[in-house]
């Protein structure tokens, strides 16, 4: 038996196999949409997953300021963050968030699902929100997806 014959393959930079793809985030629940925005951002669900390399896809998500909260969270879901000087910290509810930017709101949820390193920033530059439907990337000619049977 040749043992040379197996060998686990790992994808870099220039081997990967990056795609774009387009998600229509009009009435989906924030949470789900956002973890898998967030896997498909990383590449988990591809064959050939490194976990140190960005092999993920590029994303683009339409009417992302029309994601859905249950029950009572856009009054309750507070974003707190810290200016740094004494006395600094600072809240918002996510209905405020929501009001002051539509597309803060998904954009804080799929960030906050990404590793926090260097990668987990590079990740986060292949996700693109938009208001409304219509896009400036037909150039990459993505594939529309339903986020609801994905994986």
């Amino acid at each position: 038996m040749n043992t040379l014959s197996y060998k686990t393959v790992s994808a870099n930079k220039a081997t990967a196999n990056k795609e774009w793809v387009v998600v229509d985030a009009e009435g989906q629940p924030l949470g789900r949409l956002a973890s898998k925005v967030a896997k498909i951002l990383r590449g988990k669900h591809k064959t050939n997953f490194t976990p140190h390399a960005d092999c993920g896809d590029n994303v683009i998500v339409l009417n992302a300021g029309k994601v859905t909260l249950s029950g009572n969270k856009w009054a309750d879901k507070t974003y707190i963050w810290h200016t740094g000087y004494p006395g600094g910290q600072k809240s918002m509810t996510a209905l405020e968030l929501q009001k002051k930017d539509s597309l803060k709101v998904l954009e804080k949820s799929v960030k906050g699902m990404l590793p926090k390193t260097r990668l987990g920033s590079q990740l986060f530059k292949n996700l693109y929100l938009y208001e409304g439907t219509d896009h400036k990337h037909e150039a990459q000619t993505p594939k529309v997806i339903n986020i609801n049977e994905f994986k």
